[in-house]
């Protein structure tokens, strides 16, 4: 059997936009809660949201917004980032999210690049001073008429501005949203997403994990990522369930606090935010006995991990989702009466309306079950391209409109697919090629391993060589390297055991979570086998 599958389904793809799917939850459960600000204590119904939203979508009409342009979003979570998350989509601008770590040179390509005319920043966040950072970089953005400071008396302007009107109708396949994607060279490229990508994806996700108007999802994902405003806000929204806003930026304590006081059903993170929450020293005293489910992506689930969020913290019916940013995200997800297996040892089988498969990256020939090769996925999930980048366009979607991941795959009898590592990841040893995460899910059961990651750096003889990256349980106690490799013998063939150990206090990561792996190989790649 070849690996090939796609998504069945006797739910058909909405055909709405944005804003019509709104207003069907507006009109369904008008007094439910819609969104919920933990840290300003401010709350909405549906009714009051869906009201604010066209509030804001008329300010932006008055303030010469119009269908196709964009509208930047430089901020933390915030129920102002949702709110104009709504109101963009409304009125068909395209909002450009952006990234609350970048710097200025960052924010300056983007702006430029996308063109955007209308920005909407947060005034800070940690270091950054963003009022300065786009003075500072004003100038250099000519099509960059307004800027609306989020908590600043610029955002009231704005929305003063607002007057009743009629709002155009829209198209489903309108592009809605540009995502920068995080490029490891090189500046990232913007994933322009549609109403119908990013909509439908967010509504099946919800549906593969039962969502309804009682679940309160608590969302400590970044909105700017695809996590957070289309698996959290938009498949809330699209079941008339509450978006739970636990801080600004992820805190585990605040986390925990807010599925608590909240009585969330559903909680999101990549897999260091659970082990975060896990390891907080009064874990025990949170009552979290309201979750049932959530979701876990970014990065894989080590089995110890996910044996204690669905025992510790009650989520049973937990998920795991895997996808790219411009695939809307989600191509594949385990389903909730998986076992322990499946959800640690694969990241699902495909959503509804989705189809993947995984193919020789040399050839394009998709390879038998069970082979590993490049995974591949298409359907309504595939942006319509990088924006004002078609060559790049070409090199990731083919002329069948097959999105190439970049990931190394294999698919199971059975149909569920295991990521084995990125392709430029895997580390080839004397010929023999390495899986990280392997190595990886081994070495999280060693006693005194908190956290891992495994990178292959140069080697003279072998080409490269294995090193792990470890932080460890007690800092006073961390593991040796010949502990490690004692505890790998026998047990792990010779040329995956590592030769290299780091002690580290954190890893680089981006603001979605994810680790930089890159960073890993560059910083330590050098002196790191003895």
């Amino acid at each position: 059997m070849t690996s090939y599958t796609h998504g069945t389904s006797g739910t058909a793809l909405l055909g709405d936009t944005i804003g019509a799917n709104l207003d069907r939850a507006v009109a369904t459960w008008p007094d439910r809660e819609a969104l919920v600000d933990v840290p300003s204590g401010r709350r909405w119904t549906y009714a009051q949201f869906g009201a604010d939203v066209d509030q804001l979508a008329s300010a932006l009409l008055t303030a010469g917004v119009v269908k196709g342009d964009r509208v930047g979003i430089w901020a933390v979570n915030c129920p102002e980032w949702v709110l104009v998350q709504y109101a963009t989509a409304r009125i068909g601008a395209i909002m450009v999210n952006i990234n609350p770590a970048y710097r200025t040179h960052e924010v300056e390509y983007v702006l430029r690049q996308a063109g955007i005319s209308l920005l909407f920043a947060s005034l800070s966040h940690k270091t950054s001073d963003y009022r300065a950072m786009v003075d500072q970089v004003r100038g250099k953005c000519p099509q960059l008429r307004e800027v609306v400071y989020i908590g600043d008396p610029s955002w009231d302007a704005l929305i003063a501005r607002g007057a009743p009107a009629d709002f155009e109708d829209l198209s489903c396949d309108d592009p809605i949203n540009i995502q920068y994607t995080s490029g490891t060279t090189g500046f990232p490229k913007g994933a322009t997403l549609s109403h119908h990508n990013i909509l439908n994806n967010g509504y099946f996700v919800g549906e593969l994990i039962a969502y309804s108007e009682q679940d309160r999802v608590c969302i400590p994902v970044p909105f700017y990522h695809c996590f957070g405003m289309v698996m959290g806000n938009l498949a809330a929204t699209s079941h008339g369930a509450c978006i739970v806003i636990p801080a600004p930026s992820f805190d585990p304590v605040a986390t925990l606090r807010a599925v608590q006081e909240e009585r969330c059903t559903s909680l999101y993170g990549v897999p260091t935010m659970f082990i975060a929450e896990l390891n907080l020293p009064d874990f025990a005293t949170y009552d979290l006995s309201s979750l049932r489910t959530g979701i876990m992506a970014g990065s894989p689930c080590p089995v110890e991990v996910m044996k204690r969020v669905v025992a510790e913290m009650h989520m049973a019916e937990v998920s795991i989702c895997y996808g790219m940013t411009e695939t809307s995200p989600v191509s594949l997800q385990t389903r909730m009466d998986d076992d322990l297996e499946h959800r640690t040892g694969t990241v699902g089988r495909v959503l509804p309306h989705v189809e993947v498969k995984v193919v020789d990256p040399a050839t394009g020939v998709t390879q038998p079950r069970g082979r590993a090769g490049e995974l591949c996925t298409r359907g309504y999930s595939v942006m319509l391209g990088y924006w004002n980048e078609p060559e790049k366009t070409a090199e990731a979607v083919d002329p069948g409109r097959w999105m190439h991941t970049g990931d190394l795959a294999t698919m199971r009898e059975d149909g569920y697919v295991e990521i084995v590592g990125r392709i430029k990841d895997m580390i080839i040893r004397g010929g023999e090629n390495i899986y990280p995460r392997e190595i990886e899910e081994f070495l999280y059961a060693h006693p005194k391993i908190a956290d891992v990651q495994v990178v292959g750096v140069p080697h003279e003889r072998y080409g490269e060589e294995v090193l792990a990256c470890v932080i460890p349980r007690d800092p006073a106690d961390p593991p040796t390297l010949e502990e490690l490799r004692a505890f790998c013998e026998g047990r792990l063939a010779h040329y995956k055991v590592p030769s290299g150990l780091r002690i580290l206090e954190s890893f680089p990561m981006t603001v979605s979570g994810k680790v930089r792996k890159i960073e890993l190989r560059e910083t330590y790649g050098e002196h790191s086998a003895p």
